[in-house]
């Protein structure tokens, strides 16, 4: 008898807490934000006007970061889209997902805690647009597990397409008109979650002719900006800076394609006017698209992310790409604008070090969604309402572990004064020590100092167990 109350009892709990869940879902979903990401390529976090660029256009973006955060030290991990792009969706380290180029698709497991995934099972309606570019297991069918509407481009395309009556779209116009066509079709019944992933203003790698279809195409309705100007040179331009590298560094895929882009100032001249037309255009199609939800009224409980794959050379150093330890290479723009914050609150930036792989949890807890106990990133919310961040991260994890000949390996921490980073398959490993305080543009190198020795071992353990500890099981 006793048993059969039990089973009653178990049962009646399991009716009723699914009852009470369901209807906080129903009650939830009416107050739940809308979620807006835009993630961009190759773009570092100093090319926006709101961070201080004297040239560049980007009025859309400033307007977020006017209505918002920006976070004026944003970094990822590892710079380089597959690995960066396979963190946002995860929120781990590429020393835990292990994806890169070359390696096997990112395993189901990591994708069943992905944030499209767990915010779709949650109840909200997940879109996807634009560059993945992250090959996934099984991916058909965890693409309709994580998406209700998906719209993939490869990685690479070509980004003027002429349609039959002879007119061009821009590949981020396609893509924008794509979300505005999402936003219509969404009610304020049900939250979303619109991801819209650039190409641009990655570069045509395989076409090296400068101009407007060349290396950096843009949108024709940007052509006339910066006609008229002079870019300056690199600040970290002189010639010293590249020689003073060591020949692994000197003769990486970072000097090869300096050679397809800076090398000249004719080659320079056209190729930043065009690669800064890439990024207004860019900043263009996110207002036209951040003005089709004004116009379907959900504008006032929409979020909006901006942030970056990576960051990128523009002849700094005699470097062209990224994938190294310097903060050209790791730094990235990052503004969340959050319409139900007060007004106090807006227009602010933050000097706490955020991640690209604390996007994800971030997008959780902004949906009230649980954020997975597995996640090595962690929701900065708090950091946007302006709350206490004393117990925030004060270093972290970088690295590049992709399998090529001219991108050297390398791990190590960076703190929030020192970066230490040691590329470990060269022979004997060579390391990088910097003070970013006494130099912040990371000309010295500290390693050979005997007065910073003993910080020198400090910073080689804490990276060798912070790496130990990351990719425990």
């Amino acid at each position: 008898m006793d048993q059969a109350m039990n089973k009653i009892s178990i049962i009646l709990l399991i009716i009723l807490s699914t009852f009470y869940s369901c209807k906080t879902a129903i009650v939830d979903d009416a107050t739940r934000p809308n979620i807006l990401f835009f993630l961009i390529d190759d773009q570092r976090n100093d090319v926006l006007s709101c961070a201080g660029h004297s040239i560049v256009e980007t009025p859309v973006i400033d307007g977020l970061a006017e209505r918002g955060v920006m976070f004026t030290r944003a970094y990822v991990t590892t710079s380089i889209c597959a690995a960066s792009r396979a963190s946002i969706l995860t929120g781990l380290y590429e020393c835990k997902h292990n994806y890169t180029f070359g390696k096997p698709p990112l395993q189901m497991g990591f994708l069943e805690e992905s944030y499209p995934l767990l915010l779709r099972k949650a109840g909200y309606n997940t879109g996807f647009i634009g560059k993945l570019g992250v090959n996934l297991e099984k991916q058909d069918s965890i693409l309709s597990e994580m998406f209700d509407y998906c719209s993939l481009s490869p990685s690479s395309v070509p980004y003027i397409k002429t349609y039959e009556d002879e007119s061009t779209r821009h590949s981020a116009e396609i893509k924008g008109e794509k979300a505005i066509e999402y936003i219509q079709n969404q009610s304020p019944d049900k939250p979303f979650c619109l991801s819209v992933s650039f190409n641009a203003v990655h570069a045509v790698d395989g076409n090296l002719k400068p101009g407007l279809e060349g290396h950096y195409p843009y949108s024709k309705s940007v052509a006339n900006l910066y006609e008229n100007v002079s870019m300056p040179a690199p600040v970290l331009s002189d010639p010293g800076i590249y020689e003073n590298h060591p020949d692994f560094l000197k003769t990486s895929m970072n000097r090869e394609r300096y050679f397809w882009r800076w090398d000249t100032d004719e080659k320079y001249q056209v190729n930043m006017k065009a690669y800064l037309r890439m990024i207004s255009t860019c900043d263009k199609v996110i207002g036209e698209v951040i003005d089709a939800l004004a116009e379907a009224g959900l504008a006032d409980n929409t979020i909006i992310i901006y942030s970056a794959d990576n960051g990128y050379y523009m002849g700094d150093r005699g470097f062209a790409g990224k994938w190294t330890h310097y903060e050209e290479s790791l730094r990235v723009p990052m503004i969340i604008a959050d319409p139900r914050s007060e007004d106090g609150s807006r227009g602010k930036t933050s000097d706490d070090m955020v991640l690209n792989i604390d996007i994800p949890a971030t997008i959780l807890e902004f949906a009230g969604v649980p954020v997975p106990s597995g996640y090595q990133g962690k929701s900065f919310v708090k950091l946007i309402s302006g709350k206490n961040a004393d117990d925030w991260r004060k270093s972290f994890l970088i690295e590049h572990r992709m399998e090529h000949y001219m991108i050297p390996k390398y791990v190590g921490i960076h703190g929030e004064r020192y970066v230490y980073a040691t590329y470990y398959e060269q022979q004997p490993p060579y390391e990088f020590l910097h003070d970013l305080l006494m130099d912040p543009d990371q000309l010295m190198n500290l390693v050979n100092d005997s007065e910073y020795y003993s910080l020198l071992q400090q910073h080689r353990n804490k990276s060798l167990s912070l790496e130990e500890s990351l990719t425990k099981k």
